[in-house]
């Protein structure tokens, strides 16, 4: 099934866990529809102007962020969110471009390292209504997983 022209419902939902685990990691119709605005707001976009992305996690049930860790009230078990790259770019100009050229609810470049263009990924999500319009930074501080907003451009993190 596609969610708009260069994505599918298999890119999104695909699972490793939930393969090995026996997960149902399939979403219902008002979370595939989620999921066909998160395309055709964010991804598509991305796609468009930089080429190939890499989704390395769309949709997970509520079973699914329980065996990894997740919170069941998590935006991807909204079908609101994706974890993504698209190879070749630098995960914070690609963060810079869609915080400047799309609208989207969260967007959290996620453990990027200043001057290594290759670490960390892009967390993004897309609502409706309501949009938070956060950018923020997330790296590990003394074993956790710490939040600040990006001021400026993601490209100058210090």
């Amino acid at each position: 099934m596609n969610l708009s022209r260069n994505f599918t419902l298999s890119e999104l939902i695909k699972s490793d866990t939930a393969i090995r685990k026996g997960i149902n990691n399939n979403p219902n119709a008002e979370q595939i529809e989620k999921l066909k605005a998160l395309c055709e707001n964010i991804l598509q976009p991305v796609r468009d102007h930089f080429g190939r992305v890499k989704i390395t996690s769309g949709f997970r049930s509520p079973e699914l962020c329980v065996a990894i860790g997740s919170s069941v009230n998590s935006q991807h078990a909204k079908a609101e969110a994706a974890d993504f790259e698209v190879i070749g770019t630098d995960n914070a100009e690609l963060a810079d471009w869609i915080y400047k050229n799309l609208e989207p609810d969260q967007l959290i470049l996620e453990f990027y390292t200043p001057g290594e263009p290759n670490s960390g990924w892009i967390h993004c999500s897309w609502i409706p209504e309501g949009r938070r319009a956060q950018f923020m930074h997330a790296y590990k501080f003394d074993g956790k997983t710490k939040y600040k907003p990006v001021t400026g451009s993601a490209k100058n993190l210090v």
